[in-house]
């Protein structure tokens, strides 16, 4: 009987765990991967048109599309997203059919399309686009009105999809070259979007159009509108690459408490164009836009939400005193502006590309504006919200990201990647030879591995192999014996063999573990430190 009831239990466990896996859809493909529909053509340019109606929380808009032909096809796939819906699309002032396949439409082109040519399309749309129930980690609009009764509304979709509140190629691999985005407002609110602004047309009616230019490539959930009661001030900052024109938009309220919290910008590009090297969008400028949600990352236009306080909503995320020490959002959402606006992912299940560096980036503001010591403390601080629930690296082509843990594992693992390369100055010309050499670029998770491999001549896939796709952390194992120590690791992929720093007899020396039992011959045999540096476990076994 118990033996049945084992089985029993065995099997329900077996089918329960069967279906806790996600299991991936049609939708999820059309999403997530390169379609032939897709692949022919390469975006150049948007001009996205919204006018919003704030009474009955409705969209009238379009998107014009320019496109390069790279190869010859007539069917060309974009994506919006319900209770949104396409009334048109018109070529060359013909009206086109196209077919819907969930939130993806297929459209047929009349016209042949030459392979080098570059054409455009005109998508008209309406509706009510989907709210956002808690933004920024449900996409969507978000419907709020200020302490003084003025309406506020913006957008997030990070995850669920700039297709949420525009039609688009809506596939990170492929960012136009340069965006308009005109939104049209009521006449006593103003629209703040991503890059320079270009004119504001005064409408019959009571309305105001805001025309937004981007000048540089730019990723689609990256596109932003943020309508409020905003009031603007600004400075020059003078950087690497000569003035940057920093704009902040604020509550009119809030004016007062922005200028003395903004001080943060200043120090955070300081910081950041040491490690990492210029500001990647002077052209269009740096914006920092308050907002009704924590923040976001959207290119050029950082959206704020932090309440004017140090720290992530007034508390410290690593618990060690440093957090305090500067606004998490300004400085994580704006060291997005390297990684995942300069260089963007190609496929969502590389996203440690944007989440792991922008997490180590609070930790290099740290060291650069308060030293070395406090940044170690501080990245080992955030170790302990690591799950080890999944992997970073998700599934690729079907949209999926991975694990939370892109953060503060992700931190954690390029501080003890740091450790192992042990040249600061060779780490700092990897950082910004990263953003120097895939400077407005789409990448993979193996362009950036086998970067950071050539310039430090090492072979790094275990190492990668071990954090980025792997739960298990590595344990070294250890036993003490009278004239020295035993080590091995334990919980490693194949082949990893990463040495650590440790200190005998107060003199560094590099060890140098396999899963095979190595021994090490020392005078004093309790006088071993290991670097708490690296992001492993030590377990010290009693001897035989």
């Amino acid at each position: 009987m118990k033996k049945t009831i084992l089985l029993f239990t065995f099997i329900l466990f077996t089918f329960i765990s069967s279906f806790s896996q996600k299991a991936f859809t049609h939708q999820d493909t059309l999403r997530g991967s390169i379609t032939p529909e897709r692949v022919w053509w390469d975006v150049t340019y948007y001009h996205l048109s919204v006018d919003i109606n704030i009474k009955k929380k409705t969209i009238t808009g379009s998107n014009l599309i320019q496109y390069k032909v790279l190869s010859e096809n007539q069917l060309l796939q974009i994506e919006l997203q319900e209770p949104l819906k396409i009334s048109k699309i018109i070529q060359n002032e013909q009206e086109l059919e196209f077919r819907k396949d969930g939130y993806s439409y297929f459209i047929t082109l009349s016209e042949k399309q030459e392979i080098g040519v570059i054409n455009e399309l005109t998508v008209f749309y309406e509706g009510v686009p989907q709210e956002s129930k808690n933004p920024p980690w449900s996409g969507g609009l978000t419907w709020k009105e200020d302490r003084n009764g003025n309406d506020w509304i913006v957008t997030t979709c990070q995850g669920d999809g700039a297709s949420l509140w525009w039609p688009n190629k809506d596939h990170a691999y492929d960012e136009p070259d340069s965006m308009l985005i005109s939104i049209t407002v009521p006449k006593h609110l103003m629209d703040v979007s991503n890059g320079r602004l270009r004119s504001v047309i005064e409408n019959k009616g009571n309305t105001k159009t805001y025309n937004w230019f981007v000048c540089n490539p730019i990723n689609n959930y990256g596109v932003n509108m943020n309508i409020g009661d905003y009031v603007h001030f600004n400075e020059i900052y003078k950087g690497l690459n000569g003035n940057l024109d920093c704009d902040y938009y604020v509550l009119t309220d809030n004016l007062k408490e922005a200028q003395e919290q903004f001080k943060e910008v200043p120090r955070m590009l300081a910081a950041f164009e040491h490690w990492f090297g210029p500001y990647p969008f002077y052209k269009d400028g740096y914006k920092l836009v308050e907002v009704p949600y924590p923040g976001m990352e959207h290119q050029s236009s950082v959206t704020y939400g932090n309440g004017f306080k140090n720290g992530y909503k007034g508390r410290d995320v690593s618990g060690t005193g440093w957090g305090m020490k500067f606004d998490f959002i300004i400085v994580h959402e704006s060291g997005h502006e390297w990684f995942a606006n300069n260089i963007t992912h190609k496929d969502v299940a590389d996203m440690w590309i944007h989440e792991s560096f922008t997490s180590y980036s609070e930790n290099l503001f740290v060291d650069y504006h308060f030293g070395t010591q406090a940044c170690n403390e501080y990245v080992k601080g955030i170790r302990k919200n690591i799950l080890n629930d999944k992997p970073i690296i998700g599934t690729y082509n079907v949209h999926h990201e991975g694990s939370g843990d892109m953060y503060y594992k992700g931190a954690n693992t390029l501080h003890t990647l740091r450790q192992l390369i042990e040249d600061d100055e060779l780490w700092r010309s990897i950082l910004t030879g990263l953003n120097k050499d895939f400077y407005h670029q789409t990448v993979t998770s193996k362009q950036v591995e086998d970067y950071i491999s050539k310039k430090t001549k090492k072979d790094l896939s275990a190492f990668f192999n071990q954090y980025l796709r792997s739960t298990e952390i590595p344990t070294l194992e250890y036993i003490e014996t009278s004239n020295g120590i035993r080590f091995r690791y334990t919980n490693v992929v194949e082949s990893f063999d990463m040495p650590i720093r440790s200190w005998i007899n107060k003199k560094e020396k590099w060890i140098f573990p396999t899963t095979e039992w190595t021994i090490l011959e020392f005078e004093n045999r309790n006088s071993i430190v290991f670097d708490l540096n690296f992001y492993i476990n030590y377990k010290d076994l009693p001897a035989d």
